[in-house]
């Protein structure tokens, strides 16, 4: 007999959503805790967008919190590790942070796009000016004018 109380199990037959989920999620709370997820989730909101802009969490593992920091700032987050714990743990409802570990390397961010400076425009040739200024005014001319100066740009 099951437990639910059902003793007939018939072949094929759809199995409980309940029955398949831990072993769902079991591979992926190896890799990372939920409280690990969590925490990397909401890490800006945690520590406020200064700390954040130079620190990033990699893992929780035994209450230990592993970040990774920019140089000096390894030693302010030291003197600020008390309250970084306190606030970790009020925001995860438990104690799963006892201990912070720094290891100095740049936090992975969005790398700034860089802005490139366009290559200065160069004159249409007069032969092409020459047979644009034959068509009458209208779209078809500015078109055509607009691809000219777009295709002797790069040149």
């Amino acid at each position: 007999m099951s437990k639910d109380g059902d003793s007939r199990r018939f072949p094929g037959a759809p199995l409980p959503l309940s029955s398949l989920v831990p072993g769902i999620t079991r591979p992926a709370f190896r890799k990372r805790s939920p409280a690990g997820a969590q925490l990397l989730a909401d890490w800006g909101t945690i520590v406020g967008p200064a700390l954040a802009a130079v620190t990033s969490p990699l893992r929780l593992s035994a209450g230990t919190l592993t970040l990774a920091c920019a140089g000096p700032v390894a030693m302010e987050l030291q003197h600020l590790a008390p309250e970084l714990v306190a606030r970790i743990n009020a925001q995860l409802g438990k104690v799963a942070v006892e201990r912070l570990r720094f290891v100095q390397q740049a936090p992975a961010g969005p790398a700034a796009p860089r802005a490139r400076a366009a290559p200065p425009p160069e004159p249409v040739p007069e032969t092409v000016t020459s047979r644009l200024a034959d068509l009458p005014e209208g779209e078809l001319r500015q078109a055509l004018e607009k691809l000219a100066s777009r295709v002797y740009r790069g040149r």
